[in-house]
């Protein structure tokens, strides 16, 4: 069930683009002109949506829980390793229990996973936790004899108490802007939180449907969320192709030639290319969202993520991020489904 929004726009510029890095030239006829207003640029709170519950129940005669059967189905669609997976749950499960108010998601715990050291599989504890925070956290834990830092479920369980310590329902944007705010010490917070909310509203939709895993839509999506931090470049095409960044339609157009499908190369061309969602309908994961007047010029264009938010690259001096996607007064003309 998809979570309202939480009124109360923040900051959207985020990171400085970039300005002295080379950009690529226009591709095709209609982008070598003068820069045209950008799309939305601005991200209300927001939390994940609620995912696929992770499932309970004691082990059958094949020896093997329920917990580990859920982790286990889902670690290839989501491709999140099934002992980081099992130990994501195991820390919902444990916060539940400990802090009922806080209604952690494992979704929130997954992002901070991937955001941190991609499932484990990149240098450096699984959660991110520091000394400090295991310190606080890490003792006791109702079922493991022994925590330990290198432990998923340890972690999980870990970073699930200092995500809740002081902040409140983390199924309302405000509340998991707090826990976030408070969770990453050092670094560039900003992106940090992005990159977490992003994966973890994938993650929130695959369990869902896990068969949507291996569609273009999917692919281009974590192609796009990839991208998060790169600067915008007008004509860019993206750092294989020589530019620091991209800008909007570059985007979109290598995030799903990334997933094999060929897309035109402007906002304009690929709103007219494309089969529109239905008048009224949500955009689905995937979809391409528009800005501009359909009988004149699209001028913009993002990638839906779901839950009202999109992976955009806006303009010149910020950075590719994810931007709440339609707000009142906008020009949003409509969406549109690759492939």
């Amino acid at each position: 069930m998809a979570l309202p929004l939480v009124a109360g726009l923040v900051a959207a510029g985020w990171i400085v683009a970039d300005r002295g890095a080379p950009a690529t030239p226009a591709p095709a006829a209609d982008t070598a002109v003068e820069p045209v207003p950008s799309g939305p640029s601005v991200l209300q709170a927001s939390a994940p949506v609620r995912a696929q519950e992770p499932a309970q129940g004691a082990a059958g005669s094949g020896g093997e829980s329920p917990l580990q059967q859920w982790a286990d189905s889902l670690a290839g669609p989501l491709g999140i390793p099934a002992p980081a997976l099992l130990g994501y749950a195991n820390g919902e499960l444990a916060l539940r229990a400990e802090d009922p108010g806080c209604h952690l998601s494992w979704v929130t715990l997954a992002g901070v996973g991937e955001a941190g050291t991609d499932h484990g599989r990149r240098e450096g504890t699984l959660m991110g936790l520091s000394t400090a925070q295991w310190k606080k956290y890490g003792g006791k834990i109702s079922g493991i004899a022994e925590p330990a830092l290198t432990d998923p479920s340890s972690a999980a369980v870990a970073a699930g108490r200092a995500l809740c310590a002081g902040a409140g329902d983390l199924t309302a944007g405000n509340g998991w802007w707090k826990a976030m705010a408070g969770y990453q010490h050092g670094g560039d917070m900003e992106l940090f939180r992005q990159r977490v909310l992003g994966y973890a509203q994938l993650y929130a939709t695959l369990s869902l449907d896990p068969e949507k895993s291996g569609s273009p839509a999917v692919g281009a999506t974590r192609f796009a969320l990839g991208q998060l931090g790169l600067p915008y470049v007008w004509g860019g095409n993206g750092p294989d192709a020589g530019a620091a960044g991209f800008d909007c339609s570059g985007l979109t157009k290598a995030s799903y030639e990334s997933a094999g499908v060929t897309l035109p190369r402007t906002a304009d061309s690929q709103f007219r290319a494309l089969p529109p969602v239905a008048g009224g309908a949500e955009p689905q994961l995937g979809d391409l969202v528009f800005y501009g007047s359909p009988g004149t010029r699209i001028h913009h264009v993002g990638l839906y993520l779901g839950n009202g938010l999109m992976i955009n690259a806006p303009t010149e001096g910020q950075a590719i991020q994810i931007h709440t996607f339609h707000t009142p007064g906008d020009d949003y003309a409509g969406a549109g489904h690759p492939g």
